[in-house]
Formats: C-alpha cells, structure tokens, sequence
C-alpha cells in the first residue's frame, strides 16, 4: 500500500519543525561559544580545518567556502581549510594507508599549535573523525565537534561540542548547517564585518 507522499512531506515537516523549536538553551549557550572561539582563533592566525563524511563532507566543505569566500558581507578571506577537498590526497592516504587516516595525515601535515579542528559528524563514531581528533591533541589544537545522537566515541576526544538531540540523520544535519551558518554569523560579528 502506497504511503500518502503529502503526509510524507508534511510528516518530515513536522519533525524538522519540532526538533528546531525545542532545542535547549544550553545548545544556544554551546553555539556562542564556539563561534567566539573559532572568531578568537582567526584574530591569532589560527586555521580552521573542517572534515566530515557524506552530508557532513559537504557541510564540511560548505561552511569552510562561507569562511574563505563570504557569508554575508564582502570582507577579507579567512584561514580555512576543508580537509575533504584534495581528492588526490584522499585516494592517496587510502590506498598508501588506510581510509581512517585521511583526516589525521592532513592535520599533521598543515596544522600548527592553536589551530583549530571542526569535526562533524551524525554520530561521532567515524574512524577518520576520531583518528583527526586524537592526532590534533597531541599537536595542541583545539577540537569542535558538531554531532548527533549520543555523540559517540568522538565526544570524549573534543574540547567543545554541539550535539543534537535526535536520532534522524536527515535532520541532525539539518540542524547542522543551520547551527554552521549561526556560527558564520557570530564569526563575523565578532571581526567587525557586520
């Protein structure tokens, strides 16, 4: 039997919808402090490095074009850089190494003390994410994660995180994007671009 496709969408409405407008304030509360950190980070020079797999691939690569190109205002670039970008060096460390290394070989590669790593994913339990967490540690940089569910085993490798309270991939990512571009926003305030 054929599912009614106009409850379908108003169904996936409705939960987006529901999971928005009950977000904690404490999630608020974690949203500002990561963008003032990541907009600190860039007033020293720090880069920003953004990973993730599938839809927080492209979110990945998403929020780091709002940074290098512009979110809202026509300013300079800014120090940014998405891991998941070099196809070259993706397939590289693949077949030389191994998947989970992508992110970690890149970071020891580019990244310097201070410099800070936003890892997203939908459930904090990818082994390229963790692996880049665990190598930026022990380089000093500083560590966000951006997750869903329960936040995985990546929860316990970050500095700051912001993790969504539901079990939808769909719409955590959702909120993902929302939450990145908030972040895009308060990163520009706090330079004095709005």
């Amino acid at each position: 039997m054929k599912m009614n496709l106009t409850k379908l969408v108003k169904e996936n409405i409705s939960e987006h919808n529901n999971l928005f407008n009950n977000l904690e304030e404490k999630l608020i509360i974690d949203i500002v402090k990561v963008g003032k950190l990541i907009a600190d980070g860039l007033k020293k020079e720090a880069t920003i490095f953004w990973c993730g797999n599938g839809g927080s691939s492209s979110d990945a690569q998403h929020l780091n074009a709002e940074l290098v190109g512009r979110f809202k205002k026509n300013r300079k670039p800014l120090r940014s850089l998405a891991l998941n970008s070099d196809t070259a060096v993706i397939t590289c460390i693949s077949n030389d190494f191994d998947y989970s290394e992508i992110y970690a070989r890149q970071i020891e590669a580019l990244a310097k003390e201070n410099d800070i790593l936003v890892g997203i994913s939908t459930s904090g339990n990818s082994k390229n994410i963790i692996k880049a967490f665990e190598i930026s540690n022990k380089m000093n940089l500083i560590n966000i994660g951006l997750f869903g569910k329960k936040g995985g085993i990546a929860l316990s490798k970050c500095h700051h995180n912001i993790l969504i309270p539901s079990q939808s991939t769909a719409r955590i990512q959702e909120c993902h994007i929302m939450i990145g571009h908030i972040i895009c926003d308060i990163i520009e305030t706090e330079l004095g671009f709005n």
